[in-house]
């Protein structure tokens, strides 16, 4: 039996589906309290019958941070893929790295007694090194720095060591840290986000550029990875290395709306992320701007897919593509009364 934490967020609910495409012994692990109209709306992106598909996935209530919980969640399974984490750029809250330290750790944990066979564990780019302008980063690029690095880099570099001890201790387990993940999720947060505000209209762009990845090549790459037995690996999963003026472009383009053209720099989207954290801890209202956000926003990065092509000779969807794969989706749904964000 296969086990997938974080299986209601957006990567985790695109590998539920092409898992079960492939595997009906499929578990999901969820909070008690968890909402599952976005997976529903995820599965809706594939096929009108979601609710066929949702009736195959066996749910066990799962709480990462109790051990016993876990324990109990991974009876019978054999591999896991820990989807599970808090994504955020704006937030410094320590919580991400307990969240996603200690829980990675309490599933790695319970993975080795338990003798869990295959193990995979979705880190990002964000816990990669640091590159010289105008190289690429790859999976043996040297970090130059992790107290520089946002709250939930951090948390993902202190993850990946956390898998890496358990892989020492004889827990088969591969990591891949995707690039910025582009895909429907049913919801407007994280990358869905930037689709909403230039659905609605949005005349800024910043001037910083990353790696950028179909979620469906993420989740593909990671059950192909994890059906090869390979162990003991990171590897990074991007397309292509876009400006973030190429991306909102392209989303402005899917939805026939007028292209952003108003270039905001690092100065003034760190004093705006200045200005909303002081508000914030005035209002006790979470900034949506931040200064890490402000630095992640305007910094350009560029990372190589080099390892992960050449060992499964993977062709990758094209980012326009995708793009405009979630904007046809996305207006069809509006046009018929059913706007999914």
């Amino acid at each position: 039996m296969i086990a997938v934490t974080g299986a209601t967020g957006m990567v985790g609910g695109h590998l539920l589906w092409h898992l079960l495409l492939q595997n009906n012994n499929v578990v999901a692990f969820k909070r008690r309290n968890s909402n599952l109209a976005a997976l529903e709306k995820i599965f809706s992106f594939y096929t009108k019958n979601p609710a066929e598909k949702m009736q195959l996935i066996q749910w066990r209530n799962v709480d990462i941070t109790d051990t016993s919980s876990i324990e109990a969640g991974l009876e019978g399974i054999k591999s896991i893929y820990h989807c599970a984490a808090v994504v955020s750029l704006s937030s410094n809250s320590e919580d991400i790295i307990q969240t996603n330290v200690e829980g990675t750790r309490n599933i790695a944990e319970a993975a080795i007694k338990l003798e869990i066979e295959r193990f995979c564990f979705v880190s990002s780019i964000a816990a990669c090194g640091n590159a010289a302008f105008g190289e690429l980063i790859d999976e043996n690029t040297p970090l130059s720095s992790l107290e520089t690095r946002s709250t939930y880099s951090r948390s993902k570099y202190l993850s990946e060591q956390v898998i890496k001890g358990a892989i020492s201790k004889g827990l088969n387990a591969v990591i891949v840290n995707p690039g910025v993940i582009l895909g429907f999720s049913g919801t407007s947060s994280g990358s869905s986000e930037l689709f909403a505000r230039i659905r609605k209209g949005l005349p800024f762009y910043t001037t910083g550029g990353s790696g950028y990845i179909d979620v469906r090549d993420v989740v593909k790459i990671m059950i192909a990875l994890t059906n090869q037995h390979i162990s003991g690996e990171n590897y990074i999963l991007i397309a292509e290395n876009c400006s973030n003026q190429q991306i909102l472009n392209a989303i402005a383009d899917g939805y026939q709306k007028k292209r952003p053209f108003i270039k905001i720099g690092y100065r003034l989207m760190y004093i705006l992320g200045l200005t909303n954290e002081c508000l914030g801890k005035i209002t006790g209202k979470q900034p949506t701007i931040s200064r890490s956000l402000a630095k992640s926003a305007t910094s350009r990065s560029w990372y190589s897919n080099k390892k992960i092509t050449d060992l499964l000779q993977y062709k990758f969807c094209p980012i326009y593509d995708c793009i405009q794969d979630i904007c046809k989706y996305e207006l069809l749904q509006i046009k018929s009364g059913k706007p999914d964000n």
